[in-house]
């Protein structure tokens, strides 16, 4: 499952965009003003990041001078005129959406650059898991583990972020529309689906309970380093 950032001040246009995006099968992060997006981005490793200029403090220019090169980012604005698409799409921005847009329009933009990226995202390998996006596989010690695809999103969301104590709520929130029933009761279930799964393939610990506050990879996991 593919994460975007939502760097995007109006609530009305963050909340729809969110829920266009989950509907599609996107998870989502967000932010609503430029510094909050970089400390967001310092944190977490979207696939793509839908940027808005007009950012209270920092505007989305200078958001988009720190992050290009990162990640692909496409540009949402009300700003129409040419110079300014020119100087976004100079300064690293992949592509250059004006406000009112087309949500089949932007989804189709959004496939695309995912697409162009695609072959260049290297699988994320942590403590003996290796996880493949492009064929959505899973090894555990060389061993191949299926999944389902909400079980994929959370072990991506402790790979992607190993020291990240997740809450129920806040493990909803980043793998976006996969729970299926969109409750946070849901999200235990999954867990213990997974943690099974991972120890027939492996005798290690990998997701640990953090009592009163939610789920994280087991710290052990990380002494091991990369490619475990």
């Amino acid at each position: 499952m593919r994460t975007i950032a939502i760097v995007e001040d109006d609530p009305y246009i963050s909340n729809m965009l969110a829920e266009l995006l989950a509907a599609n099968g996107y998870a989502t992060l967000r932010a609503w003003s430029g510094s909050e997006a970089l400390l967001l981005l310092e944190r977490e490793r979207p696939d793509l990041v839908i940027l808005d200029l007009m950012l209270p403090g920092m505007s989305g220019e200078e958001v988009l001078e720190r992050i290009a090169g990162s990640c692909p980012v496409i540009i949402l604005s009300a700003r129409a005129d040419v110079q300014g698409k020119v100087k976004s799409l100079n300064a690293g921005a992949v592509d250059y959406v004006t406000k009112p847009f087309d949500n089949d329009e932007l989804l189709a933009r959004i496939g695309v650059h995912l697409r162009r990226g695609a072959g260049e995202r290297a699988p994320l390998v942590l403590g003996g898991i290796c996880m493949d996006f492009d064929t959505f596989e899973v090894f555990v010690d060389g061993v191949s583990v299926r999944l389902t695809k909400t079980e994929f999103a959370i072990l991506r969301a402790f790979l992607e972020n190993p020291r990240r104590v997740f809450s129920r709520s806040a493990l909803l929130d980043y793998i976006g529309g996969f729970v299926p029933d969109g409750e946070e009761s849901s999200v235990g279930v999954h867990i213990s689906n997974l943690r099974r799964k991972l120890e027939e393939a492996s005798p290690k610990n990998y997701i640990q309970t953090v009592w009163g506050i939610g789920f994280r990879l087991d710290p052990a996991i990380l002494a091991e380093g990369k490619g475990g």
